[in-house]
């Protein structure tokens, strides 16, 4: 059985919830998010990790994280990527992200304060 093909009404809301849920995190906060989100990212699912990121912070009522979209890194074999900033101004950069992963780094990182080492890009 084929999978079901949202309509553009559909895709419409979907655009609009990320929206809410990503507005309210902007402006200067203990620690920033940024998601990748270049032709490459997008194809790889930087939409859905970028929802599952809002979303994960909501549940863990995180309102201390700003969470921002940014053009290609040009390590396109690692996306979905984001970049975790902390407030200290050190850098953690992620790749190969899915929805599970994501809920780990909000988890031990975001709230944790323990980077997912095993999720890192390493250079």
């Amino acid at each position: 059985m084929g999978k079901k093909i949202a309509s553009r009404e559909d895709l419409k809301a979907l655009r609009e919830t990320a929206q809410s849920e990503v507005a309210p995190r902007s402006g200067p906060r203990k620690m920033q998010i940024t998601v990748h989100m270049g032709t490459c990212g997008i194809a790889a699912g930087g939409r859905e990790v970028l929802s599952e990121l809002a979303g994960a912070l909501s549940r863990a009522a995180e309102k201390n994280v700003a969470l921002h979209k940014s053009d290609c890194l040009g390590l396109c074999d690692q996306e979905p990527m984001i970049t975790v900033t902390e407030q200290s101004g050190a850098e953690f950069l992620y790749g190969r992200l899915d929805k599970k992963k994501v809920r780990k780094i909000v988890e031990e990182h975001i709230v944790g304060g323990q980077p997912v080492q095993n999720y890192l890009v390493k250079s």
